[in-house]
């Protein structure tokens, strides 16, 4: 079975200088998990779910255990507030970022002709869930890890049907 057996064909895409909360808006509605980027009709990066959460630095959470002063009690949601405002800043300002600016521009892509085996091989191998595919260097669909399973799951007749 071929790439292009499986494919999600024209996939949704958008331009480069789209916003970051475009994007985002996108994959929401779309519910889709990663999206081309493209400048015209050359793919020039993509951007998923995880670059987007990849902007929503957390830090890291603390194993100690903590009970906090008098003091502190009325400190923290002060504290607290202060930092939301700044985050929440922080996250407007990224939305409004180009897409361009987060997105991955090392995109793997795959051949229309290759078999799924290589899809999934190289969506292993790379740590990646959906891949460009390519005809002539212009992007002509999309495949995912969910395709491939949905492919493979068409090879074999199911059990109820015998």
């Amino acid at each position: 079975m071929f790439v292009k057996d499986v494919m999600t064909p024209d996939p949704v895409t958008i331009q480069a200088d789209a916003s970051v909360s475009e994007a985002a808006s996108i994959l929401r509605k779309k519910r889709i998990g990663g999206i081309p980027i493209m400048k015209g009709e050359i793919l020039v990066g993509i951007v998923t779910e995880t670059d987007l959460l990849s902007l929503l630095d957390v830090g890291e959470l603390s194993d100690d255990l903590w009970l906090p002063s008098p003091l502190e009690i009325i400190e923290i949601p002060i504290r607290e507030f202060v930092n939301w405002e700044k985050t929440r800043k922080a996250l407007t300002d990224i939305s409004e970022s180009p897409v361009s600016d987060i997105m991955s521009t090392d995109v793997i892509c795959i051949d229309e002709e290759a078999e799924i085996e290589e899809a999934a091989k190289l969506m292993l191998s790379e740590g990646i869930a959906r891949l460009p595919v390519v005809r002539e260097n212009r992007l002509i669909g999309i495949i995912t890890r969910q395709d491939i399973v949905r492919g493979i799951g068409t090879s074999f007749p199911d059990e109820d049907e015998e």
